[in-house]
């Protein structure tokens, strides 16, 4: 799962990314406003936490653009503005949360956590089908009762999917989903077939049906 920081107290959002990256989050960084919309017209992303007051204007424009542009993501405000016209400002405007500062990374974890899960897989912390049973909590998925051993790649690879299931994903799209925008840089996807054959090789030896399909020339899809 992918996460934007857009918060300009640089050793607040180092804080933040350590934290996030040992829950197995991938991080990016944006310090201004000028850099929150260039990661918001670029990329997408699982989560996005928005400070309000950035180097440059209000976190709330940045809002208001993300709502614009219809993305996906949902929006966490974590700032040092804590009066209840500030939240409720930001909730209307399309925020799913607002976390005041200073506060508990743990808790801005339990709040993302809460916030994905809600999103994406039905405010269900273990998602089954068929045979395949999934725990978001334990980060372990098993078929059968089998436990599949996992990388942390070919797991987030499984959720990626699974959150979006039945839609083709490129491979430009999973690049990003995996890199973040180092994603850019790379010459080849080579990397994303290694992950997603290995994948699929183990979830077909635990005895799990080809719910993973290569859409030849255009990508992969989860197809329940």
């Amino acid at each position: 799962m992918k996460i934007l920081i857009i918060e300009d107290e640089r050793s607040l959002a180092q804080s933040i990314s350590t934290y996030l990256t040992d829950e197995q989050y991938l991080c990016e960084f944006a310090v201004n406003m000028e850099e929150a919309y260039e990661k918001v017209d670029l990329y997408e992303y699982d989560c996005i936490l928005l400070d309000l007051m950035l180097a440059g204007g209000d976190g709330l424009k940045v809002l208001e653009e993300i709502k614009a542009q219809n993305k996906q993501s949902g929006v966490i405000i974590i700032s040092a503005r804590d009066s209840v016209d500030d939240k409720i400002t930001g909730l209307r405007l399309g925020a799913d949360d607002y976390l005041a500062k200073p506060f508990h990374l743990s808790e801005l974890a339990a709040r993302i956590y809460s916030l994905i899960r809600r999103r994406n897989f039905g405010n269900d912390d273990v998602i089954h089908f068929d045979d395949v049973r999934i725990n978001l909590q334990g980060k372990s998925v098993t078929v059968a009762d089998q436990l599949v051993p996992l990388t942390r790649r070919e797991y987030d690879l499984l959720l990626y999917f699974i959150s979006n299931k039945n839609k083709v994903i490129s491979k430009n799209a999973l690049a990003e989903h995996l890199s973040g925008d180092m994603a850019d840089a790379l010459d080849n996807f080579n990397y994303i077939y290694v992950h997603i054959k290995n994948l699929k090789r183990k979830l077909t030896e635990a005895g799990c049906d080809n719910y993973l399909k290569t859409m030849y020339g255009t990508g992969y899809k989860w197809e329940m």
